[in-house]
């Protein structure tokens, strides 16, 4: 057997993680999330991280690796992830790269601009300076030194705000003009994608998905994070839908709206991951919602692992 990588991707609530459990019961391979919240600690529920058993019953990488008070980044997964197949590769297993972490996925398919990296105490400042005059004021910020970084973030995008305005600082140069340049190479590998032909379909199994959560303690688990005191909604771990959510519910006191705020957000990020994916051309696509999903993913992710083409 010659050791491969396959990477599954596709929106949330799209059944990639019931896809690659089935497929490590007939495949000896070890599964690599690819997913920007799975890596913190403590945030188990909202990120619907494997169980213990799932983990026990199939080696799992990038789980619980970081503290929510710390910051991942695509080239830090990169660099994991290389790591990884190799060491997965050495051990006659496949490694199956699965989440929902798109840029995780560009970075790795199609390589990384070299880039600073990041400077926590100047991401102090920014989000200080965010806390007192709010993120559409730094992205006015960005349009004057970054305009076509601007153009394509949205004022409130916090994340990429701070990043973009980091760059700056730390190199002088503009995020827009150092993008393209010699990085990380990419990594040609398959991509199976899990993609629902209707809509109404993905936002039933996004509601039916956080109502699960806040019945399993969503809630809880965040007001123990909250008890830290060393956490704050400023941080990337913070951010993350779900937890954004349900903090700034637990701050207003207001905890009637969170199911209808988090299931608009969660619909948000699926929108996203499925215009990212639909810029990747090399990926196969299964209809996630077709009556036989499961038996033509399962086909198409056996093909890509025998290295075959996929009709």
């Amino acid at each position: 057997m010659t050791p491969r990588t396959l990477c599954l991707a596709g929106p949330t609530a799209s059944g990639k993680s019931a896809l690659a459990m089935a497929l490590a019961q007939r495949w000896p391979l070890e599964i690599v999330s690819v997913d920007s919240a799975i890596v913190y600690r403590g945030m188990d529920i909202g990120t619907a991280k494997p169980t213990p058993a799932e983990q026990a019953a199939v080696p799992h990488h990038l789980i619980d690796i970081l503290d929510p008070t710390e910051a991942y980044s695509a080239a830090q997964f990169v660099a994991d992830a290389r790591r990884l197949i190799a060491e997965v590769h050495a051990r006659g297993r496949h490694a199956l790269l699965v989440g929902g972490t798109m840029l995780y996925f560009k970075a790795l398919t199609q390589g990384l601009d070299a880039m600073p990296p990041a400077d926590a105490d100047l991401r102090a400042a920014l989000d200080a300076r965010a806390g007192a005059e709010g993120w559409p004021a730094l992205h006015a910020e960005l349009q004057r030194v970054d305009p076509v970084t601007a153009a394509r973030l949205a004022p409130n995008d916090a994340q990429r705000i701070q990043r973009a305005l980091e760059v700056f600082q730390l190199s002088g140069e503009p995020l827009s003009a150092l993008q393209g340049r010699g990085g990380t190479p990419g990594m040609a590998l398959p991509l199976l994608s899990l993609e629902p032909t209707s809509r109404a379909w993905l936002h039933e199994r996004i509601a039916q998905r956080f109502d699960a959560m806040l019945a399993a303690g969503l809630l809880d688990e965040v007001r123990v994070l909250r008890a830290r005191g060393d956490l704050h909604p400023g941080l990337p771990s913070m951010r993350c839908v779900g937890y954004r959510q349900a903090w700034a519910a637990l701050d207003a006191d207001r905890l009637p709206p969170l199911r209808a705020q988090g299931i608009a957000a969660t619909r948000q990020l699926a929108k996203r991951q499925l215009t990212w994916l639909r810029s990747m051309p090399q990926r196969t696509v299964v209809a996630c919602d077709a009556a036989d999903a499961a038996a033509q993913a399962l086909a198409r992710a056996e093909q890509l692992l025998a290295g075959q083409v996929p009709a």
